[in-house]
């Protein structure tokens, strides 16, 4: 074993990138840092079993420094998104590769994000840090278009509001104003933004000392249903080719360095609009949904692989960091969106479902004899379809026969 690493908050299993694995590969052990006793809801189910050990934070800086450094750990990474801002604290204070803590706010403050990088001289959407509902009003009506209304530091489409009047904006404003957000936090504030026309992409990127690599490209498809105005209904992994790409890229560094993410992997979610490429939000970790997975086995390496070496062999990565990734089989997830309410009985048309030519497999999120509810985000989607081809049109046409099979009557339900 050449040591070890130390892992912030890490993910259900459903959500982790799998670098517990990914540094075991490479003969490292990970620890696992908690920042508190009390978890989120979100991650009491987290299995630790893969970690060498676990140091939770009572509160005392200097004492959870103290216990980490005895495992001397070569890095000190968020493994989730509630783990940034105290893996930036925490990589500081023991003088490692770090984003540093003077920045942290603006890391995970959907706000304070965006403000920074306008500052920066980027482009970032028009926005209001909604305080009352008479000012969320009057900034509707005096914008006259389409406004998002959503928590300001949550994950996974959590209280994401389309609104097109102010009426609306001020309903959904008023719906989470003193709840929770996915992390268990209070929403005292909420974020009110112009809605982004256009196609919208994430990118999935590593840095080391200010240079950016991009690991893997990808394009979401959309629908309007159950109530949600923008519901995604596909992921497609893209070639990094071409002046499209060329544009979003360049766009995405530019928010990484406003943002001031130096090192590490992060996760970019940008709407190219009429007039040129806008950030959603930014997330100074790994992209989630098992992208590095299916990355990995369409691309050969992956964020994973690539974070491996920005933290262990930062040699290597600034030797290769300009490399352009090339597809060898192209790759789309298309979750199911559930329209139904009740327990789950069964899933038909499983069998249509694996007769198409780019079908890989199925990731089932409820099972049969469990409670089903209509998807909404993207914490709430049934199952996922696996689609896989070395002909990226087939991917395509397979992702539009899903979403034809899916349905009200794909699913049996008491």
């Amino acid at each position: 074993m050449k040591g070890y690493v130390a892992l912030v908050e890490a993910s259900p299993a459903d959500l982790s990138g799998g670098l517990v694995a990914a540094f075991r590969a490479a003969g490292y052990e990970s620890v696992h840092v908690r920042i508190a006793p009390e978890r989120p809801a979100l991650y009491r189910s987290v299995d630790l079993t893969d970690f060498a050990d676990e140091v939770v934070h009572h509160g005392d800086l200097d004492d959870t420094t103290a216990r980490l450094a005895h495992y001397r750990p070569v890095a000190v990474i968020p493994d989730s998104e509630y783990g940034v801002a105290f893996a930036d604290l925490l990589s500081e204070r023991m003088g490692l590769p770090t984003n540093g803590s003077a920045g942290s706010t603006a890391r995970r403050d959907k706000y304070a994000m965006a403000e920074k990088i306008k500052a920066a001289g980027v482009r970032g959407a028009r926005q209001l840090l909604v305080e009352n509902a008479a000012d969320l009003e009057r900034w509707h009506r005096e914008l006259g278009a389409r406004v998002v209304v959503k928590p300001l530091s949550s994950a996974g489409s959590d209280g994401v509001h389309y609104c097109d009047t102010p009426e609306e904006s001020v309903r959904a404003y008023e719906s989470l104003v003193g709840t929770r957000d996915v992390f268990s936090e209070p929403n005292d504030l909420v974020l009110a933004m112009e809605y982004l026309s256009g196609p919208e992409y994430a990118v999935n990127l590593v840095s080391r000392d200010g240079r950016h690599h991009v690991c893997d490209l990808w394009k979401s498809t959309h629908i309007s249903a159950n109530g949600v105005l923008d519901l995604c209904d596909g992921m497609v992994l893209l070639p990094y080719e071409g002046e499209e790409a060329d544009r979003i890229v360049d766009y995405c560094t530019r928010v990484l360095d406003a943002l001031d993410i130096r090192t590490g992997p992060s996760h970019v979610q940008i709407r190219v609009t009429p007039t040129g490429p806008c950030v959603i939000e930014v997330a100074a970790r790994m992209g989630g949904g098992n992208l590095s997975h299916y990355a990995g086995g369409a691309i050969g390496e992956s964020q994973l692989t690539w974070t491996v070496d920005a933290y262990t062999d930062p040699e290597r990565f600034l030797a290769r960091y300009r490399e352009r990734y090339r597809v060898r089989r192209f790759f789309a997830g298309a979750p199911m969106i559930s329209p139904v309410t009740g327990t789950l009985r069964s899933y038909r048309g499983i069998g249509d479902l694996k007769k198409l030519e780019s079908f890989q497999g199925l990731r089932e999120f409820v099972h049969p004899g469990e409670p089903i509810e209509p998807t909404v985000n993207d914490l709430t989607y049934p199952m996922l379809v696996e689609l896989s081809h070395d002909v990226l049109e087939s991917v395509l046409r397979d992702l539009a026969g899903v979403r034809y099979i899916d349905g009200r009557d794909f699913y049996e339900v008491d």
